[in-house]
């Protein structure tokens, strides 16, 4: 066994030339041509060696740390050159293609391909598989070798549940394909393959129900990640910008989860899900935005008090977009609507501010964000206690040196803790961001600034859409069957159809014509 250098490679071959060449089937000149391609990869190994009565040249390459080496020495190296060199003993030689033999005969290994190109095996072995050459056969053999250090399965760590199952994501593709697989035992469940990046060749998966799927949605996803043609896919989040129907808005029109069983609950009713090799989160695909306010555990709990957690979400949403603008609005342009008592109060609190109430609300605010994204980066041990801490002293100190008054401060907490009930991190960026869109409109024109920029949101929601379904159904187009699973929470036992999507085949989730289905 030994290690690639440099040196070892002929200078004169041009990689970029021999990246898409096929196998010579001379041992001596792949060798040399995968060094051109290999060089100064100092975990490539190459290992020639000779099987089989009379001796044949062969020569395994794979990554160093991407391979379980225990297998690659049992499973591969051990039956070519022992059992090989019996088996040709005991018959005279070999009497047939040797490539066919060794495949069919000699190993034992079920993840067993056959591959023609220099650019195939460059792309198997950088995914920890190991090729196998014969001198002599323009073909060489990938093995399923791969095996790596990874995190296992842990509990999710932005979508906290009570009950429920406590599983998430890991980085592994494949750990994460069979978590899914282990929940949806049907052949119907459909995982295509995708590899996308030039440079990283990312294994990407695409998952639907066939039969409940619509096909021609398969069939645009299908061609939008056909499409894809760039340098790098190292996250979901590398694919939204080259998914989405609309590229340049704040709405986000996918959904990201850590949760297999989420997954599974979307892809049963119809969408679909795509999952990148080396990312914690899978993408939900087509979404609505009323979606964005159902949490997980809204389904492990009896619906009546899921649905009033629900509407409060919904209040929560509210608050968190509109509260500040709206005490904007109020103490600067109708103190009329505020009782006597109440006017005084807040009145009595602002002697000695400097500032506007607009930059007093965008003050805090915007100090408000900066402590959380604070608590966000720092070391987990400290985050917390870190914005926490930060913001009590901030908002004390702030009131005590007369820069806010005592009701900003009230009023910027229950924001912040309202954001914080969004169930979904997309949903909460796009509330953080058009919160202050509604600042500005309330200190301009008071309420009437505020509804002129809640009409222009609507209408803005309103033409978007995810793969063509529209960003605020049920809503709008108005449909009462889906509102009465998106408002409150449906009892199961009422629940006998999946919501519909144009173009889906079968929307009978349970009852007798369900199971005829």
């Amino acid at each position: 066994m030994r290690y690639l250098n440099r040196q070892s490679a002929p200078e004169s071959s041009d990689p970029h030339e021999l990246i898409d060449q096929n196998l010579t089937g001379i041992l001596e000149t792949d060798r040399s041509n995968l060094e051109v391609l290999l060089q100064n990869c100092s975990d490539i190994i190459i290992k020639p060696f000779q099987f089989g009565n009379p001796p044949i040249a062969g020569m395994l390459l794979y990554f160093d740390g991407l391979v379980d080496r225990q297998e690659v020495e049992i499973n591969l190296l051990k039956p070519l050159m022992l059992e090989m060199a019996m088996l040709c003993s005991q018959n005279g030689g070999l009497h047939e293609d040797v490539l066919e033999h060794v495949r069919y005969r000699i190993l034992t290994m079920a993840d067993l391909k056959v591959i023609k190109d220099y650019n195939s095996i460059c792309r198997h072995i950088s995914s920890g598989d190991t090729v196998f050459l014969i001198d002599g056969i323009k073909e060489a053999l990938v093995a399923g070798t791969r095996s790596w250090q990874s995190r296992g399965v842990e509990s999710p760590e932005n979508e906290v549940v009570v009950f429920g199952p406590k599983e998430a994501f890991a980085e592994t593709l494949r750990f994460n394909t069979a978590m899914i697989r282990r929940r949806i035992k049907s052949v119907n469940l459909k995982m295509e393959g995708y590899v996308i990046g030039r440079v990283t060749k990312t294994d990407v998966v695409l998952c639907y129900v066939s039969g409940i799927a619509p096909p021609n949605l398969v069939n645009e996803v299908r061609s939008r990640l056909s499409d894809i043609d760039t340098d790098a896919i190292l996250d979901t989040e590398y694919l939204n910008s080259f998914l989405a129907d609309t590229k340049a808005t704040i709405f986000t029109q996918v959904e990201n989860t850590e949760k297999p069983d989420r997954v599974c609950g979307h892809l049963l009713e119809g969408r679909m899900a795509i999952l990148v090799d080396g990312s914690p989160t899978a993408m939900i695909l087509p979404i609505s935005f009323p979606q964005f306010w159902i949490a997980a555990e809204d389904y492990y709990t009896p619906f009546i008090p899921a649905s009033l957690y629900r509407i409060g979400r919904f209040t929560a949403f509210l608050m968190a977009l509109l509260l500040p603008s709206i005490y904007v609005a109020v103490t600067t342009y109708h103190q009329e609507m505020i009782p006597t008592a109440l006017y005084l109060t807040i009145a009595a609190t602002r002697q000695g501010v400097p500032f506007p109430i607009f930059v007093e609300a965008f003050l805090m605010e915007a100090t408000f964000e900066l402590l959380r994204e604070a608590g966000l980066r720092l070391p987990r041990a400290v985050g917390p206690a870190v914005s926490i801490v930060g913001a009590l002293i901030i908002g004390d100190a702030a009131v005590q040196a007369g820069l806010v008054s005592t009701p900003m401060v009230v009023v910027v907490a229950f924001t912040g803790i309202a954001s914080f009930a969004a169930p979904n991190y997309n949903a909460a960026l796009i509330i953080r961001t058009a919160r202050f869109a509604f600042l500005i409109a309330a200190a301009a024109l008071g309420f009437m600034g505020i509804m002129i920029v809640l009409i222009l949101m609507l209408i803005r929601m309103a033409s978007l859409s995810s793969l063509g379904m529209p960003y605020l159904s049920p809503l709008a187009p108005f449909n009462w069957s889906q509102l009465s699973d998106i408002i409150v929470r449906r009892p199961w036992y009422l629940a006998n159809q999946r919501p519909y999507m144009e173009g889906m085949e079968n929307q009978v989730r349970q009852g007798a014509k369900g199971e005829q289905e």
